[in-house]
C-alpha cells in the first residue's frame, strides 16, 4: 500500500503537479461562477438596477467611500510591517504606502497577484538597493498577514453565525462552526508554535529564508488584517438596502468568504466569482437591489482605486524614465559647454602719446 501511495505521488508530481492542478481548479471556479452568475442575472431589470443606484444617498456613499479609504490606509501598514520584520528599516513608510497600494490595486484587478504584483514591488523597491528575494519575503509578510486576518475573523463569524457561511458552502451549521473553531485553534496553534522557541522562527532553506515576526508582532498582524477586512464588509454592509434587515456579522462572514473564492480563482478583480457568491448567499434581498449594492461597491474599492493606480504609477514612471533622465542630460550638457568656454582675453590698452606742439 505504502509502494503504492509513493508511486501515485510521483506520478502526480511528474505528470499533473501542483500548479496545474491550481490552474484547473481556478478556471473550475471561474465557469460555475460565471455559469450561475449568467443564470441568475437573467431577465434582471437594468433600469431598476440604476434606480436602486440612484436612491443610494449622499451619506451612505460619503460613509462607505470612507471605509474604503479607511481599507487602504490599513493595507498600506501591510508592506511597512513586512519591510520592517526583514530589516529594511531604511525603506520610509511613504515608499512602502506607495508600493502596498498600487501592487495590490493594479495586481488584483489583472489577476495573478503573485506575478503582477510582485512586478510592481520590484520594480518600486529596486531603487531602495532590495532584490528579487527581499521581494519574495515581504510579498510572503504581507500574504501571511492577509491570511491571519481572514482566518480570525472568518473563525469568529463562523462561530457566531454558522448559519451565514452555509448559504455559501451549503454545509450544515455544526460543520461550519467546527472550521470556524478550527480556524481559531490554527491560530493559536501557530502563536504557540512561535512562542515557544528560543528564537525567533524562520522558514526557507540556503539562500532563502525568512524571520517570522514574534508573537506579540503577529498579534499586530492579525489586527492589521482585521481592521482592513473590518473596513471592505463595513463598506459593502453600508451600501446594503436596508430591508430586510440583516446583521453585520452575518454580511462580513458572506463577504469574507466571496472575497477568498475570489482570491482562489485568480479572476482579474475576482469578476464574476464574488458577485455570485454574493447573490447566491443574500437571495432575501430584491435581485436589482444587491446588484446595485455589488456595482457599486465595484466602483468604490476597486475601479477608483485602479484607476489611480495606473495614474501614480503612469507619472512616476514618465518622471523616472522619461523627465529626469532629460533634465540629467540638460545640466550635464550646460556644465560641458562652460567648461568648453575659453577663457575671455585681456586687452591691454596701449597709453597714448602725447602729440608735441612746435
Amino acid at each position: 500500500m505504502f509502494r503504492l501511495l509513493t508511486a501515485l505521488g510521483r506520478g502526480f508530481k511528474q505528470h499533473v503537479g501542483w500548479k496545474r492542478l491550481g490552474v484547473v481548479a481556478s478556471l473550475i471556479v471561474i465557469a460555475l461562477a460565471i455559469s450561475h452568475l449568467v443564470n441568475t442575472l437573467k431577465g434582471l431589470d437594468t433600469a431598476k438596477v440604476f434606480a436602486a443606484m440612484a436612491a443610494k444617498s449622499t451619506m451612505e456613499i460619503t460613509m462607505a467611500t470612507l471605509c474604503v479609504i479607511g481599507a487602504f490606509c490599513t493595507l498600506t501598514f501591510y508592506d511597512f510591517f513586512a519591510l520592517r520584520t526583514i530589516g529594511k528599516n531604511h525603506v520610509p513608510y511613504r515608499i512602502a504606502a506607495l508600493s502596498s497600494f498600487t501592487s495590490y490595486t493594479i495586481g488584483h484587478n489583472l489577476g495573478a497577484t503573485v506575478f503582477t504584483g510582485g512586478a510592481i514591488r520590484f520594480r518600486i523597491y529596486s531603487d531602495y538597493g532590495l532584490n528579487a528575494i527581499d521581494v519574495a519575503k515581504i510579498c510572503f509578510i504581507s500574504g501571511l498577514t492577509f491570511w491571519l486576518g481572514n482566518c480570525f475573523v472568518l473563525g469568529i463569524g463562523m462561530v457566531w453565525h454558522p448559519q451565514a457561511a452555509s448559504a455559501i458552502d451549503q454545509l450544515p451549521d455544526a460543520i461550519n462552526r467546527l472550521i470556524g473553531l478550527g480556524c481559531l485553534a490554527g491560530i493559536a496553534g501557530y502563536l504557540v508554535w512561535i512562542s515557544i522557541g528560543k528564537e525567533r522562527r524562520q522558514l526557507g532553506q540556503n539562500g532563502w529564508k525568512v524571520m517570522l515576526p514574534s508573537a506579540p508582532l503577529t498579534l499586530l498582524q492579525i489586527a492589521i488584517g482585521v481592521v482592513d477586512l473590518g473596513f471592505c464588509a463595513l463598506a459593502f454592509y453600508l451600501l446594503m438596502p436596508e430591508t430586510p434587515a440583516i446583521d453585520f456579522v452575518s454580511v462580513a462572514v458572506v463577504f469574507i468568504l466571496a472575497t477568498l473564492l475570489g482570491f482562489a480563482s485568480h479572476a482579474p478583480g475576482s469578476l464574476g466569482v464574488f458577485d455570485a457568491a454574493m447573490l447566491v448567499a443574500l437571495p432575501q434581498f430584491k435581485q436589482e437591489e444587491l446588484v446595485a449594492t455589488v456595482v457599486m461597491f465595484r466602483i468604490l474599492y476597486f475601479m477608483i482605486p485602479f484607476a489611480l493606480s495606473i495614474c501614480i504609477m503612469g507619472t512616476r514612471e514618465l518622471w523616472l524614465s522619461v523627465i529626469k533622465p532629460w533634465q540629467h542630460r540638460k545640466m550635464n550638457g550646460a556644465s560641458e559647454c562652460r567648461e568648453g568656454e575659453p577663457a575671455p582675453a585681456i586687452v591691454h590698452q596701449q597709453p597714448m602719446k602725447r602729440q608735441s606742439h612746435g
